[in-house]
């Protein structure tokens, strides 16, 4: 069992003095964290790509890089990276520099993007939408597998026996596929044999469970064996020294940003009623002491399927000594707690 962190590199503003961080002070501190987490033992660390004034990190490879040389073991991929606007190409160059930096660390979370801001920026049609992830998915997997690729699409030009370097570390490059709980796009990775993260950020956790199920038959469908293939939990969270310290800590900007976000896709209101039933045993929000947390991650792997899992801390912006101390307490209480457990329970339902 994985444990490790993601962030959108938030600059929402200050729930108290209505200040607003500045991007560049934002990334240096996601660079401090993603070293403390390398140094509290936890095994991945995951950067969003986003293309909007309140997130800091549209080139989450550079952020991860900054990182790289001053970290030892941690692995380090985008969350996500919105493949329908990018290039293949230069996705794949930037991640392969990555790995060459940190020596066979990097990974890919491709995702089709639930942020749009990125296709105007770079010129795409949202009518597009699913046949820009499709194409350019095909062009990034054949480019892991091969230093000379010969390619042609209908929204990139067309690719005659050319090489794409570096080539990396790793071989191949990690590729995971991100999505919101889509059953086409958990079909799509199960049948393309790649790994699964699901953004479980809401409602009961447990109702992913048919989905990993639905993956793993595409995956055995396809003729992968499904019992190799890692899936992956993207989940809000914040561990805190207490339970109720933690919620009082995590609630006020969790609620700003949720709230900002509803109003431009129309959700209804984030309250502490929401809050609160989300952060119960059951739900979706990881938010407690380590105990209470580490009971929750044990949950989603023993009725799920989940074999990572990534805490998404801070939803909104927190002050960088809260969230250095969520990572500390992930790492040093929660994660011990955690591989215990699930070797324990794994080792007792081996052959089941």
């Amino acid at each position: 069992m994985e444990i490790g962190l993601s962030t959108f590199v938030e600059t929402t503003p200050d729930v108290e003095t209505g200040k607003v961080i500045s991007h560049a002070q934002r990334i240096r501190e996601v660079v401090e964290e993603i070293v403390l987490a390398d140094q509290v033992g936890l095994d991945v660390f995951g950067v969003g790509e986003h293309h909007r004034e309140d997130y800091a990190a549209s080139s989450p490879a550079v952020v991860l890089a900054a990182a790289a040389s001053q970290t030892e073991r941690i692995r380090l991929t985008s969350a996500v990276t919105v493949l329908s606007s990018d290039d293949p190409v230069r996705v794949f160059q930037d991640f392969a520099t990555l790995d060459a930096i940190s020596n066979g660390r990097a990974e890919i979370m491709a995702g089709r993007g639930s942020f749009i801001e990125s296709f105007p920026l770079f010129g795409y049609d949202l009518k597009d939408y699913d046949q820009l992830f499709e194409e350019k998915l095909d062009l990034l997997l054949k480019i892991t597998k091969s230093e000379k690729i010969t390619w042609k699409g209908e929204h990139r030009p067309s690719i005659n026996n050319l090489g794409v370097y570096p080539r990396t570390v790793q071989d191949p490059l990690p590729v995971w596929i991100g999505s919101g709980g889509n059953q086409e796009s958990v079909i799509r990775a199960g049948l393309l044999g790649l790994p699964l993260v699901l953004a479980i950020i809401g409602g009961s956790p447990q109702h992913f469970a048919p989905l990993v199920q639905l993956y793993k038959k595409a995956a055995e469908h396809a003729g992968h064996d499904a019992s190799k293939l890692p899936v992956a939990s993207h989940s809000h969270g914040f561990v805190g020294e207490g339970t109720e310290d933690a919620a009082a800590k995590f609630f006020p900007s969790t609620q700003q940003a949720m709230n900002k976000l509803g109003r431009e896709r129309g959700w209804g209101r984030y309250d502490q009623t929401t809050f609160d039933a989300a952060r119960s045993l059951h739900g979706a929000l990881y938010v407690g002491d380590p105990q209470f947390v580490a009971e929750k991650i044990i949950n989603l792997r023993k009725n799920v399927g989940v074999t990572r899992f990534m805490l998404h801390c801070p939803v909104g912006t927190m002050p960088h000594e809260d969230v250095m101390r969520s990572i500390e307490l992930l790492g040093k209480e929660v994660a011990p707690i955690v591989r215990e457990e699930v070797a324990k329970w794994e080792k007792e339902n081996k052959g089941k």
